[in-house]
């Protein structure tokens, strides 16, 4: 999708998502024939004039200010994460451009080293695109064996969305799915037109019908810290929480570090995960 129906669709799907008692406004007159906010009543409520909101809908956005961006990202009840986002889609120097050459991610030694300390907890390493780029024994244990697997496979995105293991080892495999797709979309702002992120949309719409809707619902978000739920053949069902933790030196490299108190159910499946024989030590 071009940068500018991208922005386009973003707007709509926020406006569709503002009741006009969210927003303080009274029921209006007649019937509503739009879910959420008409335009018009963005561009009030932002301060700014109807054509040029209709243009920034339409992808004329021209090179909006700071405030016109602020106003609207308020009218429109925009969290922390989608705020950025609109900055990202609406002022194209904010977004790193695409290139016709990309070199592949690395992980550093210490980093791998990293991932060996944190057994018997799971660990990993996500780049790009969600692509998986290093695990630790128990994360291959966990998911799948990444490594066993060609390098366009090792994606948690086609993992979630193409491997029948996903259902089984995620209790709330929807939920955790959805949020990697507004992950993915997150990105998508950051990088317009990367040629290997429209290869893996269309892979993933054309196989899955969630992946579909959850895509064209323009949601963003970034998970940094959490708890999931898992059912596993060999250690059972146990909660983990979880931590990304960004790595410096490269903006789209994070670590996921796995975690449960000591003493908890989630630490004894840890350990039976650890048993698991369909991966090498």
């Amino acid at each position: 999708m071009e940068r500018e129906e991208e922005l386009g669709e973003f707007l709509r799907s926020r406006r569709a998502r503002v009741t006009p008692a969210e927003a303080g406004l009274g029921p209006g007159d007649g019937v509503r024939r739009v879910p959420g906010l008409r335009r018009e009543e963005v561009a009030r409520l932002a301060g700014v004039n109807v054509d040029y909101y209709v243009r920034m809908e339409r992808g004329r956005r021209g090179n909006p200010s700071d405030s016109v961006l602020d106003a609207v990202a308020r009218a429109l009840r925009l969290n922390a994460t989608e705020r950025a986002h609109l900055f990202a889609l609406a002022r194209p120097g904010s977004a790193r451009p695409a290139r016709r050459s990309v070199p592949p991610q690395r992980v550093r030694p210490s980093v791998h080293r990293i991932l060996a300390a944190h057994e018997p907890f799971p660990a990993m390493v996500l780049g790009r695109r969600m692509d998986v780029l290093a695990a630790n024994r128990a994360a291959r244990a966990l998911y799948t064996d990444w490594e066993a697997l060609p390098g366009p496979a090792r994606n948690m995105l086609r993992f979630l969305f193409t491997d029948p293991a996903a259902r089984e080892v995620m209790v709330d495999w929807a939920t955790g799915a959805a949020q990697a797709v507004a992950h993915l979309r997150l990105y998508a702002g950051r990088h317009p037109g990367d040629p290997l992120l429209a290869e893996l949309v269309a892979d993933l719409s054309a196989a899955d019908g969630d992946f579909r809707a959850w895509w064209g619902g323009h949601d963003v978000h970034q998970h940094t810290f959490g708890a999931k739920a898992f059912r596993h053949p060999a250690a059972g069902e146990f909660t983990l929480a979880y931590e990304l933790l960004g790595v410096l030196d490269d903006a789209d490299q994070f670590l996921t570090l796995y975690t449960a108190e000591p003493g908890t159910d989630g630490e004894a499946a840890v350990l039976r995960l650890g048993s698991a024989s369909f991966v090498d030590g």
